[in-house]
């Protein structure tokens, strides 16, 4: 990204604030296609990242101090300019509302984004706004602007961070927004992924991307996941949780197999106990593709079944939602404008950026579950990362991998 729109970064002062995953002297885990997992049929990106979309970036600050905060903010940001002044086609589809995303009715109201995406932890939420407003209300161009419409989106990261000391703040939002770029996306146990946990494993931030080919409109869809919710977790359609044994509903099957738990009451109190599928998602869906805020929430709303083949059934408590939005530069919204002339696709063009959005959601949860290191954090609460020589011998054994 071009460095003009963020000022002069004092690059001393975000990787202070900044934790690479290196920090925990723990070598990079790899990639889902690093492991010979191939999802679907299109090509993915140069970076197979969200960043694969012209001008979109993406920072992170990774918060890890003394025995119990974990978390961060992750940064989304769709163009190089002043999002306000600029604005960008968007939408936003509610998988299931047990959540915290603040922005959301306006967006889908008026069909645009006009700040970047931040995403955190849940009691984290109207810090990061306001922080976000303070970044927003201080660029120029901005000068007399008396609304701004922040979308913040959370996912809980309470089991391994001190939630409710609210950690982030200006600082923190700050330095993901000033370090956000293009190219390759950090992944895991970064950011807004430090403390979450999916499938019973060490969640995190993950991202992949799509390719169309020339004669479908050569479009890019780029996705990225702050994973931190459960399920019986699938990898190209082998039961990697089944097999390795952790998994949604163990417990009650395996009582009820011992004749244990026979009462209803009892099996419900239980079951509120031991829920392991309960979290949420947040999914960030970009594109090229000339699109309006009707398609793009189409296209939102498919990002759920790449969610569902990853084996969550979206549980009661997991609040899942997608953002979708638009960099075609033809289709900005610039401020004061009273009539606008755009360019959008027609329906019948919009199956193979569905089948896109799907693929890429799935990859991004894979490289989310892969990338992640394990974590101790809150109580001596410890998150084990997802075994992956054992996962690798499982995919093999179900030809979901070379």
């Amino acid at each position: 990204m071009q460095m003009s729109l963020f000022g002069k970064i004092a690059l001393a002062s975000i990787f202070l604030l900044t934790v690479m995953p290196q920090s925990n002297n723990q070598s990079p885990r790899p990639r889902a296609r690093d492991l010979g997992i191939s999802v679907g049929i299109l090509p993915p990106g140069k970076n197979n990242a969200i960043t694969d979309v012209e001008g979109v970036g993406v920072g992170q600050t990774t918060l890890i101090k003394g025995d119990n905060i974990r978390t961060g903010v992750t940064a989304i940001v769709p163009h190089t300019g002043n999002l306000f002044q600029e604005k960008v086609p968007a939408a936003i589809h509610v998988g299931n509302g047990f959540g915290k995303l603040m922005g959301s009715t306006q967006v889908n109201e008026l069909g645009e984004i006009e700040t970047p995406i931040l995403l955190t932890g849940t009691l984290n939420v109207p810090r990061v706004a306001d922080a976000l407003l303070d970044w927003m209300l201080g660029l120029p161009g901005n000068e007399q602007v008396r609304s701004i419409n922040p979308v913040v989106g959370e996912t809980n990261d309470g089991f391994l961070n001190d939630i409710r000391g609210r950690h982030i703040g200006r600082d923190e939002v700050f330095a993901a927004l000033k370090s956000a770029r293009n190219g390759e996306v950090e992944e895991g146990s970064v950011g807004a992924g430090t403390g979450t946990v999916a499938f019973g494993f060490k969640g995190g931030i993950g991202t992949s991307s799509r390719l169309l080919p020339r004669n479908l409109g050569g479009f890019t869809v780029g996705v990225l996941v702050q994973s931190n919710f459960g399920g019986v977790l699938m990898i190209n359609g082998a039961p990697v949780g089944r097999e390795l044994g952790k998994y949604y509903l163990k417990e009650q099957l395996e009582g009820r197999r011992i004749g244990q738990n026979q009462n209803p009451e009892n099996a419900v109190g239980d079951l509120l106990k031991t829920d392991k599928a309960d979290g949420s998602i947040i999914m960030v869906v970009a594109t090229d593709a000339p699109m309006d805020h009707r398609n793009l929430k189409r296209l939102a709303e498919r990002a759920m079944l790449g969610l569902g083949r990853t084996g969550s059934p979206s549980t009661n408590g997991s609040g899942d939602y997608v953002i979708a939005f638009s960099t075609a530069k033809q289709n900005r919204i610039r401020a004061g404008e009273a009539l606008r002339s755009t360019q959008t696709l027609g329906n019948d063009a919009m199956s193979p950026l569905f089948e896109a959005v799907v693929e890429a959601t799935e990859e991004a949860i894979y490289n989310s579950l892969f990338r992640a290191h394990s974590i101790t954090g809150r109580d001596g609460n410890r998150v084990e990362a997802l075994p992956i020589e054992k996962t690798v011998e499982i995919l093999k054994k179900y030809g979901a991998a070379k």
